[in-house]
C-alpha cells in the first residue's frame, strides 16, 4: 500500500502535463510554426536580394558600368544557331551593290531593257531597301503628258461619242416624224444642242464614277480612270458643252426644248448616276433619260408636246429594256465588282421578264402610230416581222438565261431600232394628205353651217 501510494503523485503529474499539452500546447503549435517560418524567411537572404546587393555594389564602385552597357563577348556561342546563320545570310544579301538609278530627261522614256532590269531588281527577295523604294516610286509616280493630238480622242471617249451619236439620231428621228415642214436651220440647231447636252451629261457621269469604273474591266480604261486628263479639265469640258448646248436649244430653237434638255441632264447626272448603286429602279430612270431625245426632236419642230411625241418617247422607252438588260447580263461580274445594283445581278428573273415584256409592248406601240394619224396602216404590218423576231429572241433569253441568248438579243437591238424608225419614217403620212383631210373636214363643216342657215 505504501509503495502504491508513493507512485501516484508522478502519475498524477504526468497526467496533468498531458492534459495541459492537449488544451494549450497542441493548439498553439501551428501558429508557432508559421511564426518561425516567417522569421526565418525575413532573416534569410534570398536570390533576388542578393542580385540587388550586387547591382548596388557595381553602381557605387564602378560608375562606368552604370553609364553604358557591357558589350557581349564574342567567345560566347549563341544558343540559336539557325537564327544566327539566317542573319549572316541576310547580311550577305544586303551587301549586293544597288543598281544605279536611270537618269533621263522627262521627255524621253526608258528603254525596255532598263525597265526589265529595274523590275527584276525590285522583285528579288531580300534586295536592298533603296532599290525597293526606287522601284515603288517608278510604279506609283509616272508623268502623264497630254498632247494636243490626243486631246480630241480623249474628249470623245469622255463624252461617250457613240452614245451621243445614238441620242442625236433619235432626236433627228423625232424631228423628222413631226407633222410640219422640214426646217434645215432649226434641225441643225436642235441636233447640235442635243449633242452638246449629251456630251455634258456623259462627262459628268464619268466624273462621278471614277472610283467605281476603276473596278470594272469594261470601264477601267476611261480617260479619268487612267489619269489621262485631270478632273478639273473634265468638269470644264462638261460646262463648256452643257451651257452652250442648253442656251442653243432655248434661244435658237424654243424654250420647251431647252427645258427638256436641261431636265435630261439633271435626270441623268443627279438621279440615274447615284441610283445605280442604290436600287434597281435606276434602269427605269435611265429608260426615261433615253426616251426624252426623240421628244426633244418633236418639240423642236412643232413647239408643242402632243400624243405623237409621247408615242416616240414610249417606243424608245420600251426598246431600252431588251437592249440594256441583254447587255448587263453579260456584264454581271463587272457590275457586281463595281458595286452597281442592276437587275441582272440582284434580280436575274425579273431582268429577263422585263426584257420580254417590253419587246411585246413594241408591237402594241407600233399599232398606235396609225391610230394617232402619224403613219399609214402599212407601218404595223411591215414592222411586225422585226418586232416578232426581237420578241422571239427575248423569249429565248427568258427561257435559256445564258450568255449566248443575251448576246443575240443585244446585237438584234442594235439594228432593230434604226430599222423600226426608218420604216416609220417611210410610212409617215404626208402633209398633203393631212391638208386634204383638213380641207375636207373644213368643207363639210361649212356645208353643215350653210344647211343650218335659213
Amino acid at each position: 500500500m505504501s509503495a502504491a501510494r508513493r507512485c501516484r503523485p508522478p502519475r498524477a503529474l504526468a497526467g496533468l502535463f498531458v492534459w495541459h499539452l492537449k488544451n494549450t500546447g497542441i493548439r498553439q503549435v501551428p501558429c508557432q510554426f508559421v511564426h518561425l517560418c516567417r522569421v526565418a524567411n525575413d532573416r534569410l537572404v534570398t536570390f533576388q536580394y542578393f542580385n540587388f546587393l550586387k547591382r548596388m555594389y557595381v553602381t557605387q564602385y564602378n560608375k562606368d558600368l552604370s553609364q553604358r552597357a557591357k558589350p557581349k563577348s564574342d567567345s560566347l556561342a549563341s544558343p540559336f544557331r539557325e537564327r544566327q546563320q539566317l542573319d549572316q545570310e541576310k547580311k550577305v544579301i544586303h551587301k549586293i551593290r544597288p543598281i544605279s538609278p536611270v537618269h533621263q530627261p522627262l521627255s524621253e522614256t526608258p528603254s525596255r531593257n532598263e525597265l526589265r532590269e529595274v523590275k527584276s531588281a525590285a522583285g528579288t527577295e531580300g534586295s536592298a531597301a533603296p532599290v525597293r523604294a526606287e522601284s515603288k516610286e517608278d510604279r506609283q509616280w509616272k508623268e502623264m503628258k497630254l498632247r494636243l493630238d490626243d486631246l480630241p480622242g480623249i474628249l470623245a471617249r469622255l463624252s461617250k461619242i457613240k452614245l451621243t451619236a445614238l441620242v442625236v439620231s433619235t432626236a433627228s428621228a423625232g424631228f423628222a416624224m413631226a407633222p410640219v415642214p422640214f426646217d434645215l436651220t432649226c434641225f441643225l440647231l436642235a441636233s447640235l444642242g442635243t449633242g452638246l447636252a449629251s456630251c455634258a451629261a456623259n462627262s459628268i457621269n464619268q466624273f462621278f464614277e471614277v472610283p467605281f469604273d476603276s473596278n470594272m474591266n469594261r470601264t477601267k480604261n476611261r480617260p479619268l480612270v487612267r489619269g489621262q486628263i485631270s478632273p478639273l479639265l473634265a468638269v470644264c469640258f462638261a460646262a463648256s458643252c452643257g451651257v452652250p448646248g442648253i442656251a442653243l436649244l432655248t434661244l435658237g430653237v424654243n424654250p420647251l426644248t431647252g427645258g427638256l434638255g436641261a431636265f435630261n441632264i439633271f435626270l441623268y447626272t443627279c438621279c440615274y448616276t447615284p441610283m445605280k448603286r442604290m436600287s434597281i429602279a435606276n434602269t427605269w430612270v435611265g429608260a426615261v433619260v433615253g426616251a426624252i431625245p426623240p421628244v426633244m426632236g418633236w418639240t423642236a419642230a412643232t413647239g408643242t408636246l402632243d400624243a405623237g411625241a409621247l408615242l416616240l418617247g414610249g417606243i424608245l422607252y420600251s426598246w431600252q429594256f431588251p437592249h440594256f438588260n441583254a447587255l448587263s447580263w453579260g456584264l454581271r461580274e463587272d457590275y457586281s465588282r463595281g458595286g452597281y445594283c442592276m437587275m441582272s445581278v440582284t434580280h436575274p428573273g425579273l431582268c429577263r421578264r422585263v426584257a420580254l415584256r417590253h419587246c411585246l409592248a413594241l408591237i402594241g406601240l407600233s399599232t398606235l402610230a396609225p391610230v394617232l394619224d402619224m403613219t399609214t396602216w402599212t407601218f404595223p404590218v411591215i414592222s411586225l416581222p422585226i418586232n416578232l423576231y426581237i420578241s422571239y429572241l427575248a423569249f429565248r433569253f427568258y427561257r435559256d438565261a445564258d450568255r449566248s441568248s443575251s448576246r443575240k438579243l443585244f446585237f438584234c437591238s442594235l439594228w432593230h431600232l434604226p430599222m423600226l424608225l426608218l420604216v416609220m419614217f417611210t410610212c409617215k403620212k404626208s402633209l398633203l394628205d393631212k391638208e386634204d383631210k383638213g380641207d375636207l373636214l373644213g368643207g363639210d363643216h361649212g356645208r353643215a353651217m350653210e344647211i343650218r342657215l335659213p
